[in-house]
């Protein structure tokens, strides 16, 4: 079919729908570094993990060798709600930047949470109640993984308890209000409810807290609970690899009609996202069938790839988790109160970070007011709000148009759009009034968070 009959929206059918999700790390040609026991710096084994994570989960997380890993029906009928998600062609986009690139985004926010997490969200609740478990709890920052994670555990019948970043509860009361709405309880961190919250507003008075204190603030409750397990909304491989689900719509779609990216482009705050995004295009990439331009914006107030340190740290700001080798900020890294944008969280994927060690992409960061001038132009000429996270990617995305514009070049630009910004209106409100600032860490703000790498052999 000729690229000048694609429609504005490319929709797959349920049949088409993948049954399977794309085990990433069993084409890398390098691994990344497995996660350690702190006790021991020993490799995590399942029973390591078992007392914090579902068992499927795990299961998961330490395969690197199946290619392929079967949906259940019981979670494919679940995604059957809101997916497939539609390809969509940005036209208006193109036609307002006067470029010659040619622009399409995946859309993942044609759900009730708004954004790309429920793909997990339901996977992970899923195991929980096939486990036998009464309960689980998390963190979440911006709020979208909350939000997710409540419609999962309600369709599961499971409890829920979100710590949420205290920052985000205060400019996102509505958010909260949607995962109160699904029975979740919600509690601001750090908070006074577990010891990790209290020695963290001990050490750090005032703070607005941060995705790693939430973390330990969840993980101590599962850890203390009967019955109880951790869920993670991003970094984790698991993670990554129900998210593929992104990818493998955005290739049957691109395939049907005969089109080819040049450029793959995602926000990167965790990691799981553009993981999930890029997986299937990557595996050709390494396999040599490719030469896409794989690119992971990250805010510049957050810049765990394009200035953090390559190093085993913890996952959590108690430094309870087990160590994890990713581009990391340090656990005890605090991003700067006014960063409106979520992506907050000190490290990365360490499937990304593996990939982004081994030269198969490249990383941005970006401020945050041009992040919001991308969104604006975006939401005026496409009819869709952005969430602040996906407007990074929007942003570059933008950059790289018109960059074809002044090159004549006639790029086919990929980017995901992981979600819808309506419960993100402080943040516009500061943007259109103008009272958004910029901030970007300092090297002594980054040498504080570095001070809190672990002094293991492995970092020396």
């Amino acid at each position: 079919m000729a690229k000048q009959t694609i429609p504005y929206k490319i929709y797959l059918s349920e049949d088409e729908m993948p049954k399977v999700w794309y085990n990433l790390k069993a084409v890398m040609n390098r691994k990344h570094p497995p996660f350690l026991n702190p006790a021991t710096l020993n490799p995590c084994s399942a029973d390591d993990l078992r007392p914090v994570f579902c068992d499927e989960c795990i299961e998961q997380e330490l395969n690197d060798r199946d290619l392929y890993i079967e949906i259940p029906e019981e979670i494919r009928n679940f995604y059957k709600m809101y997916r497939p998600s539609p390809l969509v062609r940005a036209y208006c986009l193109e036609k307002a930047l006067d470029t010659p690139a040619e622009i399409y985004y995946k859309f993942e926010g044609n759900n009730t949470s708004g954004s790309h997490k429920l793909n997990s969200a339901a996977a992970q609740a899923y195991y929980a109640k096939k486990q036998g478990l009464k309960s689980i709890t998390t963190e979440t920052g911006a709020g979208q993984w909350g939000t997710a994670l409540s419609m999962a555990a309600a369709y599961f019948g499971l409890d829920l308890t979100v710590y949420m970043v205290k920052v985000s509860s205060e400019q996102k009361p509505y958010r909260k209000e949607v995962m109160r709405t699904y029975g979740a309880k919600v509690i601001p961190s750090p908070s006074d409810t577990t010891a990790a919250g209290r020695k963290i507003l001990e050490e750090f008075p005032g703070t607005g807290g941060s995705l790693g204190c939430a973390i330990s603030e969840a993980v101590e409750r599962a850890v203390t609970s009967d019955s109880c397990r951790y869920v993670l909304g991003s970094v984790l491989d698991h993670v990554v690899l129900h998210q593929s689900v992104i990818g493998q719509e955005c290739k049957i779609a691109m395939d049907k009609y005969g089109i080819q990216p040049d450029m793959i482009i995602g926000c990167c705050g965790g990691g799981s996202n553009f993981g999930g995004l890029i997986a299937p295009f990557m595996g050709g990439k390494i396999a040599g069938k490719n030469n896409i331009d794989f690119i992971g914006v990250e805010p510049a107030s957050c810049p765990s790839l394009t200035r953090g340190k390559y190093a085993y740290d913890f996952c959590d700001s108690a430094k309870t988790t087990p160590l994890a080798k990713m581009y990391t900020l340090g656990c005890e890294f605090m991003p700067s109160a006014n960063h409106s944008g979520g992506l907050r969280y000190h490290g990365m994927s360490p499937i990304v970070s593996e990939l982004y060690h081994d030269k198969y992409m490249r990383a941005v960061a970006v401020e945050q007011t041009k992040v919001f001038e991308a969104a604006e132009k975006f939401a005026r000429t496409e009819g869709i709000l952005p969430a602040p996270e996906s407007s990074h990617a929007i942003r570059v995305a933008m950059d790289e148009a018109l960059r074809c514009k002044e090159t004549g070049e006639k790029k086919t630009i990929l980017f995901g759009l992981t979600g819808t910004g309506y419960f993100d209106m402080a943040a516009y409100k500061a943007y259109n009034d103008g009272t958004m600032t910029d901030y970007i860490p300092t090297d002594e703000d980054l040498r504080r968070g570095f001070a809190s790498l672990p002094d293991i052999p492995q970092n020396r």
